[in-house]
């Protein structure tokens, strides 16, 4: 028997640095609304979504840049959306930045949750791949200090049993941006049984170190999420802030995933859009009881080098 939920992958225009948390929230609420006259069962917002993706500004005032950090959640500014989504028994998947007090000190992390229908915190997790730098590169259009504003993500790549839609019960998981160019992510998340994977992220069209890479930005973020999705068997649901956000050109190419790394739905603008697949989670088995097989075809003994072995210099001298 089929274990079919509805998904909506619901990307985002820009948000400006002065735009407020309750105008960015409105637009996920009319997404979200938009999401349940579709019959959706979970959505899918991106990565850092209540706020400008500030880590391009340098930064030093550290109050200031706390502001751009939620400190609960649900907040007084989220609670629309968990409100909306409750009302129509929608799941969602957010990102966001999140101030928090753990082991008697202040720390920052780059985070995602997954809500289910009925409004409650299924699942948490941080953004272990930091992408970027830690001090001021003045040389840059534009900084990419994720590695200064956050710590890794402290939680693994955990998979979360939630219930969904018409009493479907499934496996999900989570990471965010840079996470998706890692297969160690999915794979992690491979071993647990993961049947669906939602990503959210905000790529910047240029790549400052490397930019003879620019033309490849969208065809890397399909790339990855599709291999990722066929070698563990998933489904991925990859979501962008999109569009030329305070002078920086996002991409967007959202995109919905199926386990054969098929992509079944995609955004065509660079703004607010939502696209819907259907997706039975017992497609998953195709892959993993075949081809995909760990358990019988994974040889990890030969693995050990992924972990015990220091990487190799980057060139040859």
């Amino acid at each position: 028997m089929a274990r079919v939920i509805t998904v909506g992958a619901a990307q985002l225009g820009p948000i400006a640095r002065d735009e407020s948390r309750a105008s960015a929230v409105g637009r996920m609420v009319a997404l979200l609304e938009k999401a349940a006259r579709r019959g959706c069962d979970l959505v899918v917002f991106p990565e850092l979504a209540l706020t400008t993706f500030f880590p391009r500004w340098f930064l030093d005032d550290q109050d200031q840049l706390d502001q751009f950090y939620e400190r609960e959640m649900p907040s007084a500014a989220t609670r629309p959306l968990f409100d909306a989504a409750r009302r129509h028994g929608i799941g969602f998947y957010l990102g966001y930045a999140e101030l928090v007090e753990e082991q008697a000190r202040t720390r920052h992390f780059n985070t995602s949750i997954l809500v289910d229908g009925k409004g409650h915190v299924a699942g948490k997790y941080r953004k272990v791949h930091l992408p970027g730098h830690a001090e001021h590169e003045p040389w840059r259009a534009f900084q990419h200090l994720e590695k200064r504003y956050f710590e890794p993500g402290n939680l693994g790549f955990p998979v979360f049993e939630a219930t969904l839609g018409d009493s479907v019960t499934g496996r999900f998981g989570m990471c965010i941006c840079n996470d998706r160019r890692w297969p160690e992510t999915f794979r992690v998340m491979g071993l647990a049984g993961v049947e669906m994977v939602m990503l959210g992220y905000n790529t910047p069209v240029h790549y400052p170190p490397v930019p003879q890479h620019d033309h490849l930005q969208d065809f890397h973020n399909h790339l990855v999420m599709q291999a990722g999705a066929y070698q563990n068997g998933t489904w991925v649901v990859g979501v962008a802030k999109a569009g030329r956000e305070e002078g920086c050109d996002l991409i967007g190419g959202s995109c919905i995933i199926a386990p054969t790394g098929e992509i079944v739905a995609q955004c065509t603008t660079l703004g607010d859009e939502l696209v819907v697949a259907e997706c039975d989670l017992d497609r998953c088995y195709e892959l993993k009881d075949n081809v995909f097989d760990l358990a019988l075809h994974r040889e990890p003994h030969h693995y050990a080098a992924i972990t015990e072995v220091p990487p190799g210099r980057r060139r040859p001298t």
